[in-house]
């Protein structure tokens, strides 16, 4: 590296000087050149003893978690002498921070677990790919209901985001070239460039590269060019199979350009899969060299996947029918070699329709190692794949702690010296038990919910406002009833109790259970004369009608519910949720609400984002809840607890259990209404809330889980991370 040190430094350059460092295919900051060179040399050094981590979507936006900021922000620093130097810290302290490469909860569980692998020093890097318009932004119009638009978003202008140069020509990108192949096998070359975003640990010492694949040049076909614009597009079969393609394709190219040579490939979700498919096409050429094609036998082909599942661990996410991909074979046909369509032939047959391939079906044949994300979803995917019971087992999901505890908590955690050491180590919550009748604790704790509470309900108050003074500068009809009163009428009160629903708008997750009822509702809340704040947010994909349909029910029953109930009951709409968003609600809200379908919710991260921060769950008995509930201990259970067979998999309208489990709620909410405000049991709901810190955030965290990942990875790790691994893998153990 050039030595870019001049005679005499400042403390404050000093420290930015150790914060830059030069790599193969670029300039990056925010850690060393020393704890670079270390990851890099893991990631491609020739023993391949890392991990790769595939996923379709990753969330890990830097307004929820930005170490690098933080520290700036610690040392005072504004800005540098140095050029250089100097647009990094602006780029770092200003932002922007947003990176719509995620659509929800699967693409944050990614973003948390990798940046668990960086707090633990595992060698691991990921794949996903970037989306040059995002996600979609979210409108939401009272009368018409959810709008999506695309997203504009610079990744060159975003922080720990670096388009990777080539070190031949340092002033030009990155390229790989990812064949593809129509009916007849003739190449279709797509090319992408690579950028690379950091996920920084804590302390600044460790990182884990994210790489994005980026399909958006003129040199790709136009219908590639398209594929790379939104996340999940499915403005046809082909869109959503060339998008797969696309980001599987993509892993064998990419090892190869950046020398990685990891042994274990993590697939997050079967999107990923056809990279399985080309390590088995692979294996095939070296066996059977280069006229392979000729003598190819259907031995071969299920020779070489079983040596290839050597490398593969797969974790599927849901049991819902929607989320497992199937593609008509004629349409693959215009996508991949005949090699190819062989292979799915044998791997990925479809036992319900012969016409289709079936992804999910692949990646359970190829894998050494096949889980679920808790210890109900592992029972239900027995049931869906009874053929692989025997491999299936579960690692019940987590969340990174730092990002989701709130500052006002974390302040409280830091103060009390029971809890010493709790960011390293999220088991040490444990001792949080010895805290459950501490006065000060309770006290102290009470405060920081209180200062949550009231920055939440401030920006909902503002939003309120701010959408009541949109009526006559814009044609959007503010989304919420309550900006349409009088503006003293407007405000919610913080001291009210406040009940948050936030995650996707899918009809399984049934976000309007709780009012199938209105008036059996509203004579609860009226006749204890207790108020109660319900904020909701979320989106529902572009193409899930009913799930839009969900959001304008919501909308729709807004003034009802406060007529009903002469304005003690106030519900509100939060549009373009987001994880700052999500951070405000699981932080600052009185009670979690879950009501999903059971058994359909395969794990809910957002409950255990609620439990980070001592907040009780309301929850359907589904899920990761059956874990975390200890027997009513951090929260409440309502609705029926159906076996799990065939049945309860519909999600027929008609079998999604409205009037069963809405009566169950009301039966409850009387209960948790007194617990809340009855001075009598005021303390059993703090009880709820300690106990959730002791009790689940040591089990549901990414530290334990990733330690759980390690164990099939089966990496040759240091003597100091086994012994770490091993402390985290003793918090829980996800397979009983």
């Amino acid at each position: 590296m050039q030595n870019i040190y001049p005679e005499t430094l400042t403390d404050q350059e000093t420290l930015l000087h150790s914060m830059l460092a030069q790599g193969p295919f670029g300039t990056i900051f925010g850690v060393s050149q020393k704890v670079f060179d270390q990851v890099w040399s893991n990631l491609t050094d020739e023993d391949g003893n890392s991990a790769l981590y595939i996923s379709m979507e990753i969330g890990a936006e830097l307004d929820v978690f930005n170490p690098v900021k933080t520290f700036l922000h610690q040392n005072e620093i504004v800005d540098s002498n140095n050029p250089l130097l100097s647009s990094f810290v602006k780029k770092f302290l200003n932002g922007p921070f947003k990176l719509p490469n995620y659509g929800g909860g699967l693409g944050v569980l990614a973003g948390d677990t990798l940046k668990s692998f960086a707090a633990c020093k595992i060698p691991v890097a990921a794949i996903s790919l970037l989306y040059k318009k995002g996600y979609f932004a979210q409108l939401v119009d009272s009368r018409i209901g959810q709008i999506s638009w695309s997203m504009d978003w610079s990744p060159e202008d975003t922080p720990s985001l670096y388009l990777l140069k080539n070190p031949t020509y340092p002033d030009k990108p990155l390229y790989i070239e990812i064949p593809f192949f129509d009916e007849y096998d003739k190449t279709v070359m797509a090319y992408a460039q690579i950028w690379m975003k950091l996920e920084i640990n804590e302390n600044m010492d460790f990182f884990v590269p994210e790489f994005l694949l980026d399909f958006s040049l003129p040199e790709s076909p136009h219908w590639i060019r398209n594929a790379s614009n939104h996340l999940y597009d499915s403005s046809s079969e082909k869109m959503k199979a060339i998008q797969r393609r696309m980001l599987g394709a993509g892993v064998m190219p990419l090892m190869d350009i950046l020398g990685l040579t990891a042994k274990r490939i993590h697939l997050n979700e079967q999107h990923g899969v056809v990279a399985v498919l080309h390590f088995i096409a692979e294996y095939l050429v070296d066996k059977l060299g280069p006229t392979y094609q000729t003598t190819l036998k259907d031995s071969d082909i299920l020779e070489a996947a079983k040596e290839v599942a050597n490398k593969v661990i797969y974790t599927i996410h849901t049991p819902v029918k929607a989320g497992h991909d199937r593609f008509n074979k004629s349409l693959y046909a215009g996508l991949s070699h005949t090699v190819c369509r062989r292979i799915l032939g044998l791997l990925a047959r479809d036992k319900d329709n012969p016409s289709l391939y079936n992804f999910t079906e692949f990646a359970m044949q190829v894998n050494r190692a096949v889980n679920s994300v808790s210890r109900l979803h592992r029972d239900v995917t027995k049931k869906q794949f009874p053929q692989f019971a025997d491999k299936i087992t579960a690692i019940t999901n987590g969340v990174h702690h730092l990002t989701w505890i709130s500052d006002a908590k974390a302040e409280v955690f830091d103060s009390f010296p029971e809890l010493s050491n709790w960011r390293q180590n999220p088991g040490m919550f444990i001792k949080a038990e010895s805290l459950l009748k501490n006065k000060k604790f309770r006290t102290s704790l009470e405060q920081a919910w209180k200062q949550d509470t009231e920055t939440l309900i401030n920006y909902v108050n503002d939003m309120l406002v701010l959408h009541r003074h949109q009526i006559d500068e814009t044609w959007i009809d503010p989304p919420n009833f309550l900006s349409h009163l009088h503006e003293e009428d407007i405000p919610l009160i913080p001291t009210v109790f406040t009940i948050g629903f936030a995650r996707r708008f899918s009809t399984y997750k049934r976000a309007d259970l709780i009012f199938d009822d209105i008036k059996k509702l509203t004579n609860i809340i009226t006749s204890l004369d207790y108020p109660v704040n319900f904020l909701f947010a979320g989106k529902a994909h572009p193409a899930d009608e009913p799930g839009k349909s969900l959001i304008k029910i919501i909308l729709d029953l807004q003034e009802e519910l406060y007529e009903r109930s002469n304005g003690l009951a106030k519900l509100v709409f939060i549009p373009n949720y987001d994880m700052s968003i999500a951070k405000m609600m699981v932080s600052g809200v009185h009670a979690w609400l879950n009501c999903p379908k059971r058994p359909l919710e395969a794990s809910g991260t957002s409950g255990m984002k609620a439990a980070m921060n001592g907040i009780p769950n309301i929850s359907i008995l589904d899920g990761w809840w059956m874990e975390g509930f200890h027997d009513g201990k951090t929260g409440w259970k309502f609705g029926l607890d159906t076996p799990i067979d065939a049945e309860p998999l519909s999600e027929e309208p008609a079998a999604l259990l409205y009037e069963e489990d809405s009566a169950s709620f009301y039966e409850l909410f009387p209960q948790v209404l007194k617990e809340f405000y009855d001075p009598k049991y005021r303390a059993k709901y703090i009880d709820r809330c300690i106990n959730n810190i002791f009790l689940n955030i040591p089990i549901f965290n990414t530290h334990r889980m990733i330690a759980e990942y390690c164990r099939n990875y089966e990496l040759n790790l240091a003597p100091q991370l086994i012994k770490k691994i091993n402390n985290f893998q003793k918090l829980y153990t996800s397979e009983i």
